[in-house]
């Protein structure tokens, strides 16, 4: 088996997400930047778990799965929610797993909806029910130039429910920085009247927006 891997390498070299150098998926040096560990963020009394810091190379991953689609990419971060999933005190048994939704734009420039796919993909891997029951309706900027009370402002009203949503869930995204989407998200899950217990798991979380 190593030796295939070997010769697969030679015809197919990979390079490192991090620093493009050739490696299998990320090289040593950009994998401390990846390191898995409990990261919680409290937003407006959503409880949200992170796996990995926003660092450099986190970025670079993110942008890989993002923007360019690459299933490598993807994979680490499938691999950093579903740490979370098996480190947590979940009754795996009766959550929903709830993806923050693309905007319809997003889902044209990319051929995706990329969070949607992931967590359809651990859902695949953990027998864990997706609950695809948000849109994201709302006009809405890039928020990579927005402070925090910008984000907060941008999102306001920006989700809305597609499917009724009730009992356990687990909203899914890439990264947190002010949790603006989260909180929105959150707000809509509850926005018809049905109450329901809501955590959230991103794969990256970035020091917080001033």
């Amino acid at each position: 088996m190593h030796r295939v891997q070997e010769i697969s390498q030679l015809i197919f070299p990979t390079r490192c997400l991090g620093c493009n150098k050739l490696s299998p998926i990320i090289c040593p040096d950009c994998s401390t930047q990846w390191e898995k560990n409990k990261f919680i963020t409290r937003q407006s009394g959503l409880t949200v778990h992170s796996t990995i810091l926003y660092t450099p190379v986190a970025a670079k991953i993110i942008v890989a799965a993002k923007e360019n689609g690459s299933s490598s990419a993807d994979k680490l971060l499938m691999e950093a929610i579903m740490w979370q999933l098996q480190n947590l005190n979940f009754n795996l048994n009766n959550i929903r797993l709830v993806p923050i939704p693309s905007s319809k734009r997003s889902i044209r420039n990319r051929g995706r909806s990329f969070i949607i796919d992931i967590v359809q993909q651990i859902s695949q891997q953990t027998g864990i029910p997706v609950l695809d029951c948000l849109s994201l309706t709302g006009k809405t900027i890039d928020q990579s130039r927005l402070n925090r009370k910008q984000r907060l402002e941008n999102m306001k009203g920006a989700i809305s429910m597609k499917a009724v949503a009730r009992g356990e869930l687990l909203l899914i995204d890439d990264v947190i920085t002010t949790g603006a989407t989260l909180k929105e998200a959150a707000r809509a899950l509850n926005s018809q009247g049905f109450y329901a217990q809501i955590s959230a798991i991103t794969a990256c979380v970035a020091q917080p927006l001033r």
